[in-house]
């Protein structure tokens, strides 16, 4: 099916790679729920004084995630966190429950989520939507201290 609105595309622009820089971004979390870290993200790309390229934001742990969500309504994200608790209830019967009852379907989360995110940086910021908010997501019951990495590769100012 076709659509019969027009479509239009911005004038190419290219660059080469010239720099890389990377950081360790360490979040403690209050448990089971987002965490928004956008602005911390932000800011290492003003650090690295980013201009076009691309910024890698990675989790280094498989019962936490990352995702980019709506950024204007809290329903949002109580909304995605009782589907996530749908999908992957504690009391599925789950075999491995060495961590506790919540370890399992923590694992699960993670799977269906994201332990890395690709975010495009343009004239030394990151492109994301009006309404959108890069989030780590505690997937655990009990606090947390989670390790997030940021790298940038592109050009810089």
């Amino acid at each position: 099916m076709s659509s019969s609105r027009p479509l239009s595309r911005g004038p190419l622009a290219r660059a080469t790679a010239t720099s890389v820089a990377s950081s360790v971004l360490t979040v403690q979390t209050g448990g089971s729920g987002f965490t928004d870290i956008t602005r911390e993200v932000a800011a290492f790309v003003a650090d690295a004084q980013a201009k076009d390229g691309g910024v890698t934001v990675f989790v280094r742990h498989t019962s936490a995630s990352l995702t980019i969500q709506e950024n204007a309504d809290p329903t949002v994200l109580a909304d995605l966190a009782t589907v996530l608790n749908k999908l992957a209830p504690e009391n599925a019967g789950w075999r491995h429950d060495t961590e506790g009852p919540d370890d399992m379907p923590a694992h699960v989360k993670t799977m269906l989520t994201s332990v890395s995110l690709q975010i495009p940086v343009l004239q030394g910021r990151l492109a994301l939507g009006t309404w959108q908010g890069v989030y780590l997501v505690e997937h655990r019951a009990r606090p947390h201290r989670r390790e997030v990495v940021l790298q940038f590769i592109g050009t810089t100012v």
